[in-house]
């Protein structure tokens, strides 16, 4: 096991983050947020979810969002890369309609967390997903995937490993350029993880594989360390540690772009990103959402 030269962060706050935010911001403020990151070298962002307003009011005016993005001259400059989630057919025609870079596509290793979101199973879940990934491949649009529950799930308890990889493989068969496996409730642990890992590494590249970890229980940095031994290089992460975790309240959710980016400068590993910018914009938003500070590195540099 061998450490990587470089390490990309996909910066998930403006969409993740916000969206489990009790507070909405405005589209104007989200261009700011995803501007102000984007200058500060990242170079992923998601902006933002076409999902129905109804059930996630605070990605509301994603379309807003991303004309903004696309008509300012920071994009041209930064080389920064937008992406939308689109859970259906009609979400993928908004990020095409509105010019999202990439789209991301959502399943789950646990049959109760699917059936509890989406009223239906994990295979009917990735069937849905093959008209989406047809029409997105006929247009050359990157589509990304992302696996829940790769540890834990609020309703069954832990998940085998062997489903991770299963589940997996799907996706990245189907197409998806990438697969971000994510923590969802947090309860992973750097056992736990490693043993996720070699499931999914046996049907799955390395280089097709990030981690979406969260910091429930303060194992975030821990499992990143340990997916870094394994030579995972994407990380997805939020600024200021924004969104939290539905299912054990009052939890911290996403793990903090500035505590990984610390972590990573303290490893001499590079990421082309300006830490005391990425603590200053997260101070800011934090401000703006009259919330406290998730990351440990920028309440010590507050």
């Amino acid at each position: 096991m061998t450490l990587p030269k470089q390490v990309e962060i996909i910066e998930v706050g403006p969409r993740d983050g916000l969206q489990n935010e009790k507070n909405i911001l405005t589209p104007e403020l989200r261009v700011q947020l995803i501007e102000r990151l984007a200058k500060a070298g990242l170079k992923k962002i998601e902006a933002g979810s076409f999902v129905s307003p109804k059930w996630v009011p605070q990605m509301a005016g994603t379309d807003l969002v991303l004309d903004q993005l696309n008509a300012s001259p920071v994009k041209q400059q930064t080389g920064v890369k937008y992406a939308a989630l689109t859970p259906n057919l009609k979400g993928l025609e908004g990020a095409i309609q509105h010019r999202a870079d990439e789209v991301a596509i959502f399943s789950a290793a646990s049959e109760s967390f699917t059936q509890k979101n989406i009223n239906c199973s994990i295979s009917e879940s990735l069937k849905r997903f093959e008209d989406i990934m047809a029409q997105a491949q006929q247009i050359n649009l990157p589509v990304r995937g992302y696996v829940s529950t790769i540890v834990g799930c609020p309703y069954e308890g832990g998940i085998a490993p062997e489903k991770v990889a299963e589940v997996t493989k799907h996706l990245y068969e189907m197409g998806c350029y990438e697969v971000s496996l994510g923590d969802t409730i947090g309860v992973g642990t750097p056992i736990k993880f490693k043993q996720m890992l070699e499931a999914v590494m046996k049907d799955v590249p390395v280089n097709k594989l990030a981690v979406h970890c969260h910091n429930t229980y303060g194992q975030a940095l821990a499992n990143i360390y340990t997916s870094l031994e394994y030579g995972i290089n994407k990380i997805d992460a939020a600024v200021a540690g924004l969104g939290g975790c539905p299912y054990a309240k009052g939890a911290s959710g996403n793990i903090a772009t500035e505590d990984v980016l610390f972590m990573l400068n303290g490893m001499n590993i590079p990421t082309g990103i300006d830490l005391d910018e990425v603590v200053s914009i997260g101070n800011w938003i934090c401000d703006q959402l009259g919330r406290e500070n998730q990351s440990k590195v920028g309440l010590a540099n507050k």
